[in-house]
């Protein structure tokens, strides 16, 4: 009796020991369902997703007294259902209202007609190991690439054509004796030399220099006003005092319609801001200060709204 005790119980801690090694020692388990592992069999983090993961109503985005603002013509509808209409805006064409919406507002009035549009883009970057903030980061880099900004111009920039002048009407005789040999055939193309001339040149006059800097401004009237011709506050240019990045554009057309636009990034989300001023006189500019003003004011309260 006493041998089959021991054999049994011998048995009994055999079964204990295999089955505690197989508990302990299983390579086999189920990995935690937030691990993710890439081909060489290491953990990989994914990489951390944007701030953002819905987008607000676009059409309800802007204030009433903001749009009386940007769009006089709306309380000049006189029918008050086609009013109400106008204010509430027509919202964008999507297919996917978590990535992206829009609204734009149409109003005229006496003077003008104006337009405004406004968009988000939620992004989202589909590769595990890179932010939804770095890919929005990528697109919003692309949009200022395309609108191609110019290069700022201090407002001195105008200071040098002094000297020139002074060398074309001969006011100063160490001037001319600087300018050697063929002064007067360099200052006959410079349109510089005019803007002091002028009369007392007749010669030079002549050469065709006088022509240029009145040409200059009605060519560049069709277009994006010059660095010469805008104040360096109101040149295109990158912003930086809303949102993560930003950029502000401003162009005139050949019919005097002027377009400001605003594009800044706050995390994964991109905003675009377009407003259109066509006159209906056909000698009327509108302001670029005004409409500058006015919609930097809307981007910043859009961007307050984004960060509540």
């Amino acid at each position: 009796m006493q041998r089959k005790a021991y054999v049994f119980g011998v048995a009994a801690l055999l079964v204990a020991t295999v089955t505690l090694a197989g508990c302990t020692g299983s390579d086999g388990g189920e990995e935690p369902p937030d691990s993710k592992q890439d081909g060489s069999g290491t953990t990989a983090s994914a990489a951390e997703p944007g701030r953002y993961r819905t987008l607000p109503e676009p059409c309800g985005a802007v204030e009433r007294g903001t749009l009386d603002s940007l769009l006089p013509g709306l309380k000049q509808v006189t029918d008050a259902e086609q009013r109400e209409e106008a204010y509430a805006g027509a919202p964008t064409l999507t297919y996917d209202t978590d990535r992206k919406v829009g609204c734009r507002w149409t109003a005229e009035a006496a003077s003008a007609t104006d337009r405004l549009w406004v968009d988000f883009d939620r992004v989202t970057a589909y590769e595990n190991a890179v932010s939804d903030d770095s890919r929005a980061s990528e697109l919003y880099a692309a949009k200022e690439e395309v609108a191609d900004l110019p290069v700022p111009v201090p407002s001195e920039s105008a200071s040098p054509t002094t000297t020139p002048s002074a060398d074309e009407s001969g006011a100063s005789d160490e001037a001319a004796d600087e300018a050697t040999g063929g002064a007067a055939g360099d200052t006959a193309g410079d349109p510089s030399g005019d803007a002091t001339g002028g009369a007392d040149d007749g010669a030079d006059d002549g050469d065709g220099g006088a022509p240029a800097p009145t040409d200059d401004p009605s060519a560049t009237s069709s277009s994006t006003p010059s660095p010469s011709e805008t104040p360096a506050a109101l040149q295109p240019r990158t912003l930086d005092d809303l949102g993560d990045e930003a950029f502000l554009d401003d162009a005139l057309s050949a019919s005097r319609q002027r377009t400001v636009t605003v594009v800044f990034r706050t995390s994964n989300v991109i905003v675009t801001i377009r407003y259109d001023e066509q006159p209906t006189s056909a000698t009327d500019v509108p302001s670029s200060e005004d409409m500058q003003k006015k919609v930097r004011e809307l981007a910043g309260r859009l961007d307050d709204t984004l960060n509540e």
